[in-house]
């Protein structure tokens, strides 16, 4: 049988925008499959930073920092009107575990990382201008750096992509749901449920870009291919009525040392995330009133005006879920590597991606697509993603 589609991506959420993109800026034929909408998971649930992950520094992960302070950059370039820098941060009182000298040593490793160009800079606010930080609690405050990253719309973002990859002749397809496949000598063939009824598609090699269904996707199969142990981890967020002006504050829980962003949100202000294991169906997730106090708790230790009654009214929630490599011990020690796994070694007919961050998506397409390269038609060079300008709807 002859594919009529090169790829198959199924999900379109950031990494299977992405991929796609790649795909189509390769000259390839590109169909995506989604069950819900472009970013509809995921995607649209993150802490809407584009950065390099500077806490990542603590547990070593160098090589995903520099890789991710390099896509920073790019899409800086590419994307000025949905990636913007942002001034953080970085409150020290005589309770942070983060003591100043480590966080001189952390931000000038960063600017490192990051080549040293203009956008490294870092520095600490003067005293004298402690009380322009929107109200910050000056109490026991004994330090307060700054540095600067990215922030975006992660949704808005994810369509762009989208959007891109369809002007390079990428094919979307929603709501399509892949039910099943299999893998045949020449690719692969998927069987998916969508609105004309069932339907089979056959392509050289399909991406499973299913975010935190991934794992389901591959066990769909057949015959099976390799699925690594994976934990999804919640993430959850709160949107307080009233906005900051001055940046993005980046504090510490004092309960448990875990690093949170207050950020200004269209208006509003925007606390996050939490790590907590998940169990069940991932489009059950949902924050716990656990977890709303907690990003309450966090809001008011920080900014007084939060503990005045009916000031830190939650105007809304959301939950999203990483995917993380399966083991012992606390989640913050594990790798924020993205896995891709293929089905073989040489001419691999499915290649899955688990993991990954907003912010490298358009590396993680790239890897991808230079994985399957062997199982792939040669193609004339249409454009390179890394020039492609994306602009909002």
């Amino acid at each position: 049988m002859s594919a009529p589609w090169d790829v198959i991506v199924v999900g379109a959420g950031i990494h299977g925008a992405g991929v796609a993109q790649a795909a189509a800026a390769g000259g390839h034929r590109v169909l995506v499959l989604e069950q819900t909408g472009i970013g509809a998971g995921t995607s649209s649930r993150s802490s809407k930073l584009i950065h390099g992950g500077l806490r990542y520094l603590e547990t070593y992960q160098l090589r995903l920092v520099r890789e991710c302070l390099r896509e920073r950059a790019i899409l800086l370039a590419i994307a000025p009107d949905l990636v913007r820098l942002q001034r953080f941060h970085v409150p020290i009182y005589g309770h942070t575990r983060r003591r100043p000298w480590l966080l001189r040593t952390g931000l000038s490793l960063y600017g490192v990382l990051a080549g040293l160009d203009r956008n490294t800079r870092w520095g600490q606010v003067p005293r004298a201008r402690w009380n322009t930080l929107d109200g910050l609690d000056l109490n026991g405050l004994q330090h307060v750096f700054w540095y600067q990253d990215g922030q975006t719309d992660d949704l808005q973002l994810s369509r762009a992509v989208m959007r891109s990859a369809q002007a390079l002749g990428a094919e979307l397809r929603i709501p399509v749901r892949m039910v099943g496949a299999m893998l045949t000598a020449d690719g692969i063939t998927v069987r998916c449920d969508t609105p004309r009824g069932t339907e089979e598609m056959h392509a050289r090699v399909l991406i499973n870009a299913g975010g935190p269904w991934a794992d389901a996707v591959a066990r769909r199969i057949a015959p099976a291919v390799p699925v690594p142990t994976v934990e999804r981890v919640q993430g959850s967020h709160i949107v307080l009525t009233g906005t900051i002006a001055q940046g993005i504050y980046y504090v510490e829980s004092p309960r448990d040392g875990r690093a949170v962003f207050i950020m200004p949100w269209h208006g509003q202000t925007l606390v996050g995330t939490t790590e907590v294991r998940f169990q069940g169906d991932p489009a059950d997730v949902a924050p716990t009133a656990s977890e709303l106090r907690y990003l309450q708790g966090i809001a008011r230790q920080y900014f007084p005006r939060f503990r005045a009654p009916e000031a830190d009214r939650i105007a809304s929630s959301f939950a999203g879920l990483r995917v993380l490599p399966g083991g012992d011990g606390h989640t913050f020690h594990r790798s924020r590597e993205t896995l891709l796994v293929a089905d073989r070694e040489r001419s691999p007919r499915v290649l899955s991606i688990y993991g990954g961050k907003l912010t490298s998506y358009r590396a993680t397409a790239e890897q991808a697509m230079a994985r399957m390269a062997g199982s792939l038609p040669v193609r004339a060079l249409v454009a390179r993603t890394r020039e492609i300008r994306l602009t909002p709807d």
